[in-house]
């Protein structure tokens, strides 16, 4: 039995729901960890959110100040409203499957830092995608009887709620 509380949270939040049904919950930490591992204290808190029916997805509740709006003529003020968003980093059902994480962390950064340097994340982004456009033949992954498919089951094996 779930409930419900109205507290404050500390944004950034990002929020990864995942399906327990198909065993998702080292994934969804594995993810957490190496967003706090990246990111640090620039993430205000993470949530691994326990859900059926097939759901991964990373959502992000940041604050967007609406002196971003503002015009250059204009000092920003500290006392300045600003509104909550919250957006979708990834979803499995739509992005197709589980996120690489360096393209986890790109998409993350992109909205709390934008200006900041991943490093060695950011020159493989840049790499694969120099190769993605010379590459005319996708590579076909390796087979294996006891690998996870794309929806991460075992052997097609597909829970109730997930079809």
């Amino acid at each position: 039995m779930t409930s419900e509380a109205s507290s404050r949270v500390k944004v950034p939040r990002i929020a990864i729901e995942f399906c327990t049904q198909c065993k998702w919950n080292l994934r969804a930490a594995y993810f957490a960890q190496e967003l706090l591992q990246t990111f640090g204290t620039s993430i205000g808190e993470i949530a691994l959110v326990p859900v059926a029916g097939g759901i991964f997805t990373v959502k992000m509740t940041h604050v967007i100040s609406s002196t971003a709006q503002s015009t250059a003529d204009t000092a920003p003020s500290p006392d300045a409203p600003a509104s909550v968003a919250e957006t979708v980093i990834w979803d499995r059902k739509v992005d197709g499957g589980f996120p690489e994480t360096k393209e986890l962390k790109n998409r993350v950064r992109n909205i709390i830092e934008p200006g900041r340097d991943l490093g060695h994340i950011d020159r493989g982004l840049k790499k694969g995608s120099a190769q993605s456009a010379v590459s005319e033949e996708p590579s076909k992954p390796e087979s294996r009887p006891d690998a996870e498919g794309q929806d991460g089951h075992k052997n097609g094996e597909v829970c109730e709620d997930c079809r």
